[in-house]
């Protein structure tokens, strides 16, 4: 049974959520009382996943690829006319890209692995932190990884994206400490998710070797933390970052 965490009347936007640590994240939020709206690009999958988890609480789906700032408005818009408010906001949505040296790596990889990972985050963070500052209310939880504290050989632009990822959140979170909103991130090492599947083998074997806790982290682990942050009680840290890559980093 894990621990209750109160997020009863709130409205939660989770990109990426219809599979991995976003599904992860937004059954936890569910759990917790809040609303939910699974943002994804794949329609169909956030409607699959919203079918089944329907008996928990209330969830709807919203197709939309971040990376394109005017889904992200339309979105938006789609999500205050079903909920009225939004209150929390978890940019999980991310992808991995090619395993390769940093000289050798395709160009429009790179931009790929940008546009959704840190641009996606920009352009969700641009479209909504207007609406949480009228409301003088928000929590926002950025899905980074210690990939972006330390640098993962032969993913170069996915460890700069959530290097980028980190620094957002700390800028965000200044600009925002007047308010009553929360800009936050988290940096899991290694889950079993889709995302694993983008990277080779070895790669994946190499990341694991680097955990003291000698395991891949659990989904349900990432969401337990994701949901204190997108919690009121997390109402003076802002601009932090919550490692949780079983003492891989220590700071």
């Amino acid at each position: 049974m894990s621990n209750k965490i109160d997020l009863n009347g709130r409205f939660a936007i989770v990109t990426g959520g219809a599979q991995g640590i976003g599904r992860a994240i937004a059954e936890r939020f569910l759990q917790s009382g809040a609303a939910v709206a699974i943002w994804d690009r794949d329609l169909a999958l956030a409607k699959k996943t919203a079918a089944e988890l329907k008996t928990r609480g209330r969830v709807m789906a919203c197709g939309v690829d971040v990376a394109n700032y005017p889904g992200v408005e339309q979105a938006r818009e789609t999500t205050l006319a079903a909920f009225g408010r939004i209150d929390i906001l978890v940019n999980n949505a991310g992808i991995g890209g090619p395993t390769s040296t940093t000289w050798e790596y395709p160009l429009e990889a790179w931009r790929q692995v940008m546009a959704v990972n840190l641009d996606g985050s920009f352009h969700c963070c641009r479209a909504i932190v207007p609406h949480m500052i009228a409301n003088n209310y928000g929590r926002i939880v950025n899905i980074a990884s210690v990939a972006g504290k330390e640098g993962n050989p032969r993913a170069a632009a996915y460890s700069a994206s959530k290097a980028g990822l980190i620094s957002l959140t700390k800028s965000l979170g200044k600009e925002l400490a007047a308010y009553d909103i929360g800009v936050n991130c988290i940096t899991p090492s290694s889950a079993k998710t889709d995302l694993l599947k983008q990277f080779t083998e070895d790669f994946v074997k190499t990341m694991l070797a680097k955990v003291p806790r000698g395991r891949f982290v659990l989904v349900e682990e990432i969401a337990a933390m994701a949901a204190f942050c997108a919690s009121s009680d997390c109402s003076f840290t802002t601009a932090g970052v919550f490692d949780i890559s079983g003492g891989r980093a220590t700071y």
